[in-house]
């Protein structure tokens, strides 16, 4: 019994230890599997994870591509700039921070004028920070109000806060508190420390000389963290003023995102250290002009120092092509300034202070130039404002005859050989008329002549009332008419925005009140307000037999060094008047060639060589005129149009000045332009 009891027990034993052996060969084989999955199937993913703990994203910006007018000339150019940058090493303190900010200012040349005026701003606050506690200066807070230090002590007011309530008070009679080398110093302190958290790479100094970046390289181990960026580079504008504010600025390296656009660059996933489109078309196409970032990874060494490897190539960024033709634009630039320089606040002019024109390919929406200049009527001081031709509004007063004859035909109010007699009308006692009485017209002589009278008489038959001498308008429809005459104007693009490719267009200022009268005023351009490059659309949609073309400015974007085109502008057809009503556009466009050939355009434009249609416009706003001029050519096969607008260009009596687009703008323009593409 001993024995089988024994055999039994060694049998229970045995079996246990094969199960155990057998689960411990299956753990070793669930390890092995295990081992095997993370070296071999898994090698990437957890490479990368080791590389997201113990290393750092670096991003730098490449080359940006170049802007080029529609003959191939460089408008916005990349130049290589030799750049000090910074990657801070692990373990500085910031008394080491002050004491290789201290080194850098003494050994390289730095202008403290190259500094913006926030980089100034915010060096004030680092060298108060460097003062004594017991300075009244120390951290700028003599600049902050009882109330504001209260808050800040108990907790009220975050640090965001004091830093926004100090910018606002930091002037330059605190910055003159600083010396140069104190600022230099300041400034150079904060680009180091700017990117601490992130581990980022810092541009310290922008387009360093030669001999600076030669010098650091041979001492770098002097410079701990320093380096110089031999692909770095910096934006240069070769035409100067000449459309600065229509293709606009780059921020630069040392600046980065620039806060108004903030949160658009971020959400599009770009650095705060990218360098990137602050306005015009550099930020309209800064997509494609930014390329792709490199991306590095950032280690750091047994001494603590930055090393990287680029884990993505750059790529430059693509260069656009423009519809401007800058031979044009400088022509005009030059006509547009003179101008102003000449006739602003002179007599009969005292109040004339701005003017502008623009051009545009009718068939396609190209626009080829456009120009404005302010000046200041005290110091006699030009400030450039070609934006001014999108940004701003003028009143169009007569020029925009031409649709209110086209809505007059289109609602049959009146006829195309109807003859309306101008004379000055006495409404309720109060007499309106024309600059002068012309008797009988037509719809085309009434354009030609640029008669008031015919207009009335189209808003008050709109508004189903009728004219008797002496007595008050009675208009039914008035309300309506309002509402109808903005439709129609807006088939011509008054009133809205054109959609031209750029930021900041403006739309309109619609006229206030819904007084009866106020139709009459609205039927001659009297009432809303428009931008001069609505007045160009509306033009180019006359001579374009009724379509209108989106204007623009891009044309192509094609890559750095090759032809290869990756995006392309075609001609945008955004609207054409009602079908059956291009006959009334061709009555239009005959009343705007007689105004023209009748001389009432100017003397200038009926000598021209090439067949040119036109409309002048003469706003009254209060003791003074604006000057307007549409117009377009050749007439029977239109490859411009244009649209010049001078605000308050003269005083508003019958001592009124001549039309100064049409005299002086718009001729020497129009001959640059048929010089360059002469007519076949």
């Amino acid at each position: 019994m001993a024995k089988k009891r024994t055999s039994r027990t060694q049998k229970t034993v045995s079996k246990r230890i094969l199960a155990l052996s057998l689960i411990i060969l299956g753990l070793f084989t669930v390890l092995l599997a295990r081992l095997i999955w993370l070296q071999v199937f898994s090698y990437r993913e957890y490479t990368e994870k080791k590389d997201d703990y113990t290393s750092v994203r670096q991003y730098n910006s490449p080359p940006r591509g170049q802007i080029y007018d529609c003959n191939g000339k460089v408008l916005a150019k990349t130049v290589v700039s030799h750049n000090f940058v910074y990657t801070s090493p692990q373990g500085m303190t910031y008394e080491e921070y002050e004491f290789y900010a201290d080194r850098i200012v003494n050994v390289f040349d730095i202008d403290p004028d190259a500094f913006s005026y926030r980089d100034k701003q915010e060096a004030y606050l680092t060298w108060t920070g460097w003062l004594d506690p017991e300075d009244s200066r120390y951290q700028a807070r003599h600049l902050l109000s009882d109330a504001q230090k209260e808050a800040l002590a108990s907790g009220e007011m975050t640090e965001t806060e004091r830093y926004a309530a100090l910018m606002k008070k930091i002037g330059d009679e605190q910055i003159k508190e600083m010396s140069q080398e104190d600022l230099s110093r300041a400034v150079v302190y904060q680009r180091m420390t700017s990117n601490i958290s992130a581990g980022q790479e810092s541009v310290i100094l922008e387009d360093v000389s030669d001999d600076d970046a030669a010098y650091l390289v041979e001492h770098k181990t002097e410079f701990p963290g320093f380096d110089v960026d031999f692909g770095g580079w910096k934006r240069e504008y070769p035409y100067g003023e000449t459309l600065s504010d229509v293709i606009g600025t780059v921020s630069s390296s040392t600046e980065g995102l620039p806060a108004e656009n903030l949160e658009y660059y971020t959400a599009r996933g770009y650095q705060l250290n990218a360098p990137v489109g602050k306005s015009g078309l550099e930020l309209q196409y800064n997509d494609l002009l930014a390329g792709r970032e490199e991306i590095s990874l950032v280690t750091y060494n047994s001494n603590g120092l930055a090393q990287t490897e680029v884990i993505q190539q750059a790529q430059t960024g693509y260069d656009i092509v423009i519809s401007i033709d800058i031979d044009l634009q400088q022509t005009m630039d030059d006509v547009v300034k003179t101008t102003l320089q000449s006739n602003g606040g002179t007599r009969r002019r005292e109040n004339f202070s701005s003017l502008f024109m623009c051009m545009m390919n009718p068939a396609n929406g190209n626009v080829l130039a456009l120009s404005g200049y302010q000046m200041d009527l005290e110091t006699r001081k030009m400030t450039y404002f070609a934006s001014g031709n999108y940004t701003s509004l003028v009143n169009p007063g007569s020029s925009i005859k031409g649709a209110t004859v086209f809505m007059g035909l289109s609602e049959g109010v009146v006829q195309p050989g109807e003859l309306i007699l101008d004379e000055v009308m006495n409404i309720g006692g109060e007499e309106f008329g024309s600059f002068n009485n012309y008797g009988m017209v037509d719809a085309r002589r009434a354009l030609s002549v640029s008669s008031n009278v015919y207009m009335f008489n189209i808003a008050i038959r709109l508004a189903g009332g009728s004219y008797v001498k002496g007595q008050p308008l009675s208009l039914p429809n008035d309300q309506e008419t309002f509402v109808k005459m903005r439709q129609y104007y807006s088939m011509f693009g008054l009133g809205n925005p054109t959609g031209l490719d750029i930021p900041g267009e403006v739309s309109s200022y619609l006229g206030a009140g819904t007084n009866p009268g106020l139709l009459l005023n609205f039927a001659i351009g009297q009432f809303d307000m428009y931008s001069p490059v609505q007045l160009l659309q509306y033009i180019s949609v006359i001579a374009e037999d009724g379509r209108m073309y989106e204007p623009h400015f891009f044309r192509y974007a094609q890559e750095v060094n090759s032809e290869e085109v990756v995006d392309l502008k075609t001609a945008t057809l955004k609207n054409a008047v009602p079908e059956g009503t291009e006959e009334n556009v061709k009555v239009v466009q005959e009343g705007m060639r007689a105004c023209v050939t009748d001389g009432n355009c100017g003397d200038k434009l009926k000598g021209m060589e090439q067949a040119m249609a036109a409309k002048t416009g003469t706003a009254e706003v209060g003791d003074w005129t604006t000057a307007n001029l549409v117009g377009y050519g050749p007439v029977d096969d239109p490859q411009v149009a244009f649209a010049c607008s001078a605000p308050l260009s003269s005083v508003n009596s019958k001592d009124v000045a001549p039309n100064i687009c049409s005299n002086e703008v718009v001729p020497p323009v129009l001959e640059k332009y048929f010089q360059l593409y002469p007519v076949k």
